[in-house]
């Protein structure tokens, strides 16, 4: 049996019936494929535990593979060989015994308050074309740093998820296929209720919260993309939609929100992955200095 043809009837069962986000999908096609392509195997039957690890070895040594894609490219053919030996294809998983490199433990980057607040101005003070695009974008960029949404998240918003009158913005579906509400500050709300304003001034009847200035369609991943190049550009700080999550994270936690809130808002699955922004903001770390008994 071809691999392909396998990697794509796994896809189908993984969205159809796992239930697994488009994301997760393309992610796990992508890495089947490369496989297939850098080890020069086409068929299930030509699969062995040494032609595996020596796709690992090659892609560590060869094409400088971090441990974060390493990870990768092990977690997606670890599930999609198990799916194999269920179907028949395979009688023993060839990446079950390849060992894991040490994972980096880095810091999130993040940006200080200061330059949070320089994006925020920029985004509505930017010169731009239209008021439309001065209330939708300084709304986005609002969203991320006052309630730290993934970017698909965002993306994902309906109109009804956001309710500007009880503060409190509906999260559908997020990583892990997990509802959660995030409460809403006051200034996140004037910034969405102004792009509410606006949006019905237009006459946008598009379902999604946020929408393009041409036409009644949702706003794009490629959209939001170009979005946040332009202001890198003008602000002459490097950032991404995720670099503002981490912002939120951090932010938070200086201003004395306790770790367990925190996890339930960022809709993390397990709390250990919230501990990593302790660590990441030393004015938490100062101020939890000064109880020390002795000072």
């Amino acid at each position: 049996m071809y691999i392909d043809i396998l990697s794509r009837q796994f896809c189908e069962y993984s969205l159809s019936i796992r239930g697994y986000s488009p994301y997760t999908i393309r992610r796990y096609r992508t890495c089947v494929a490369f496989f297939s392509k850098a080890s020069g195997i086409a068929k299930m039957e030509d699969i062995t535990e040494e032609g595996v690890r020596a796709f690992f070895y090659s892609g560590r040594l060869d094409r400088n593979w971090s441990p974060n894609t390493f990870a990768i490219y092990h977690k997606s053919l670890l599930v999609f060989f198990r799916w194999c030996i269920k179907q028949g294809h395979l009688e023993r998983n060839p990446v079950a015994d390849i060992e894991m490199p040490k994972k980096e433990k880095k810091l999130p980057r993040k940006l200080t308050k200061q330059d949070a607040l320089r994006l925020l101005e920029l985004a509505y003070n930017y010169p731009y074309e239209y008021p439309f695009l001065r209330y939708r974008n300084h709304a986005i960029f609002s969203t991320f740093v006052y309630a730290g949404l993934r970017k698909q998240e965002l993306l994902n918003l309906k109109l009804t998820d956001v309710d500007t009158d009880n503060l409190t913005i509906f999260v559908r579906q997020g990583k892990g296929n997990k509802d959660r509400i995030v409460p809403m500050s006051t200034a996140l709300a004037q910034a969405l209720k102004r792009y509410k304003d606006e949006r019905k001034r237009l006459h946008k009847t598009c379902p999604e919260f946020f929408c393009s200035l041409r036409g009644n369609e949702p706003f794009t991943v490629n959209g939001l993309k170009k979005l946040i190049e332009q202001l890198r550009i003008s602000l002459r700080l490097h950032f991404s939609a995720h670099t503002l999550r981490h912002t939120f994270a951090t932010l938070m936690l200086e201003g004395g929100c306790d770790i367990f809130s925190l996890s339930k808002m960022m809709g993390h699955s397990d709390i250990k992955t919230t501990t990593i922004y302790l660590a990441a903001t030393a004015d938490h770390l100062r101020l939890q200095m000064t109880k020390h008994p002795l000072n």
